[in-house]
Order: C-alpha cells, then sequence, then structure tokens
C-alpha cells in the first residue's frame, strides 16, 4: 500500500507552502512568525469581517 502525500496549502501571510499535517506546528501558517503577523492584522482591524453595523441600545451607545 503506498503512503498517501499530505495536502499542501498555502501560507494565508506569504504564499509558501504549508503541508497540512500534524508535524505543520502553525498551519495553515508556515511560522509563527506569519500567524502573528496576522494576528496583528485581525487586532489592528486590517481585516474585517463583512456585515451590517450593530445598533445597540441608545443607553450603550457613546
Amino acid at each position: 500500500m503506498s503512503e498517501k502525500k499530505p495536502k499542501v496549502v498555502k501560507c494565508p501571510t506569504c504564499g509558501k507552502p504549508v503541508p497540512w499535517t500534524p508535524e505543520s506546528r502553525w498551519r495553515p501558517f508556515c511560522s509563527e512568525r506569519c500567524r502573528l503577523i496576522d494576528l496583528g492584522e485581525w487586532a489592528s482591524e486590517s481585516y474585517r469581517v463583512p456585515g451590517e453595523k450593530a445598533h445597540l441600545p441608545p443607553s450603550e451607545e457613546d
């Protein structure tokens, strides 16, 4: 029986190929650095999930 080749995905940050295996510690990222860059983009709100603005009750608005 032949071994299956692991699925390979592109790192979302830099585009390097990443094998989808338990040994790929930072998957889907190629490294901790790329993972932290992505996290920073979310934290700075550079990435956003599209949707309508939430409407808060008057007592909770600024």
